[in-house]
């Protein structure tokens, strides 16, 4: 049993391997380029990243809001910064945005840039800049960005509808990731961002009101996870771990914690027990010096969703609003 399990392991981690490789190599948006800013304002990454420090130090619950704020803007429009956008029936506005955080530290940043390098620097590359650096804090991988992305001018609340949850069956977050250009191992991948960060309890409300009305547990939790659970969640609105064991520091624990039944959110755990993405949950949690590398490369790939490469976008000038 264990030389199978050995071979089963090593079976999916070469397949993660080969699959990383395809993905690093796909091509990259024409209009993006690392040396973008390098004439134009050349202090732009170390401004965001001392800006992005001062606020991790602050309250360091930032880091992982920076992260999520990032994917539900590129997850709706594009990376386009439409989520920043702040006016009635904006993404902002949505109820589905309503736990998003980290947008007064966006426009501390933007501040400073327009200060340095007035009219130059994008929202969306703020913020993909934002989100890299918040997962360096946590002792999270490096990765080199490009850049070039323009701000939106539009900004729908009800466009937001499509963002995962928490709730939803993997055939729904596959077909999710698959209409954004994303693959079955971004989802994966990109999930384990949940290594980090907090969720409101509200979102496994649903999990332990089945519990209460069944007076089964649930078995797709582990008991003594299920009663803190209890414990913790007396309201909706308190605050919990999305990972339960090391929160503060990016790491594999998040795959480690599915193979224990403490994934937190229903779509977290299922991915330890769908046969499409168990493969990959034990790789990442066999192979804890995959985790790193893959989520930059994921990341990338994420950051380069581009609705319309040649649209009429435009460099704001404040990322609440568009310019006049």
């Amino acid at each position: 049993m264990k030389a199978k399990t050995a071979l089963n392991s090593s079976a999916s981690f070469l397949f993660v391997v080969t699959v990383v490789l395809g993905m690093v190599s796909a091509a990259s948006p024409q209009n993006l380029d690392y040396g973008y800013y390098h004439h134009s304002c050349e202090d732009f990454e170390a401004i965001v990243s001392r800006k992005v420090t001062q606020w991790f130090h602050k309250d360091a619950t930032f880091a992982a809001s920076l992260i999520r704020l990032h994917f539900h803007d590129c997850a709706v429009r594009g990376c386009d910064a439409s989520i920043l956008l702040d006016y009635p029936g904006s993404e902002r506005r949505a109820d589905a945005s309503k736990t998003l955080r980290g947008f007064e530290v966006i426009d501390d940043i933007k501040a400073e840039l327009e200060k340095k390098c007035p009219r130059t620097v994008s929202c969306a590359d703020i913020l993909t800049a934002a989100a890299r650096d918040a997962t360096v804090l946590h002792k999270g991988p490096f990765w080199a960005n490009q850049y070039g992305r323009k701000d939106g001018r539009e900004s729908n609340a009800h466009e937001t509808d499509v963002v995962p949850t928490g709730h939803e069956n993997i055939t729904h977050l596959i077909e999710f990731f698959q209409s954004k250009g994303l693959s079955l191992l971004d989802l994966v991948i990109l999930s384990g961002a949940h290594t980090i960060g907090r969720s409101t309890c509200d979102t496994v409300q649903d999990r332990l009101q089945n519990y209460k009305e069944s007076g089964q547990a649930d078995q797709a939790i582990d008991p003594k996870y299920l009663n803190y659970l209890k414990r913790k969640c007396i309201s909706a609105s308190e605050y919990v771990d999305l990972d339960a064991t090391t929160p503060n520091t990016f790491d594999n624990a998040y795959y480690t914690n599915l193979q224990k039944n403490m994934g937190l959110l229903y779509t977290d755990q299922l991915l330890q027990s769908d046969p499409r993405t168990l493969p990959l949950v034990t790789s990442f949690a066999t192979q804890p010096s995959i985790f790193p590398y893959t989520f930059s490369v994921s990341m990338v790939r994420l950051s380069n969703i581009l609705q319309d490469e040649d649209g009429d976008g435009e460099v704001r000038i404040q990322c609440h609003s568009i310019n006049p």
